[in-house]
């Protein structure tokens, strides 16, 4: 398999602790520590250790990321979840500091060309339609796409 990106780093941290991702989202209540492999960022936002190893490089690197069978779905399916909580604080389920990675993450993926609604989607549910502007200032674009 071509992995010009690496993306088995995803692959092997979240099939340790998947089953409790989706647990914890279920239940509302982010309890432990995953965000960085399940909701990955662009490089140049996170500054810890662990969040610069998991940063996506480029618009490129997150459409491969999204068509991976494997670590596509289980975004959807994260956000899904997210979608479904009867909360519209983010907070709520995230905390401060890990709603506002969310929020990076799905501006991220809804920057693809081919976005998939379910980014916008969250987006609208929690933060009224916006977009994370240290995302969209990291991809040089001034406005989100039309």
């Amino acid at each position: 398999m071509n992995d010009k990106y690496d993306l088995s780093r995803f692959r092997n941290a979240q099939d340790i602790c998947y089953h409790r991702v989706k647990a914890e989202l279920s239940m509302g209540y982010k309890q432990s520590h995953w965000i960085w492999f399940v909701f990955p960022q662009l490089e140049g936002l996170g500054q810890s250790i662990t969040a610069r190893e998991y940063a996506l490089s480029s618009l490129d690197e997150a459409a491969c990321y999204l068509s991976d069978d494997l670590l596509g779905n289980r975004l959807k399916e994260c956000c899904e979840l997210l979608l479904a909580a009867k909360t519209n604080h983010l907070p709520d389920i995230m905390g401060d500091l890990d709603s506002i990675k969310v929020r990076s993450c799905v501006t991220l993926f809804n920057s693809l060309t081919k976005a998939e609604p379910i980014f916008q989607l969250i987006l609208d549910k929690y933060f009224s339609g916006k977009p994370d502007p240290l995302t969209l200032n990291l991809l040089g674009q001034q406005t989100t796409r039309h």
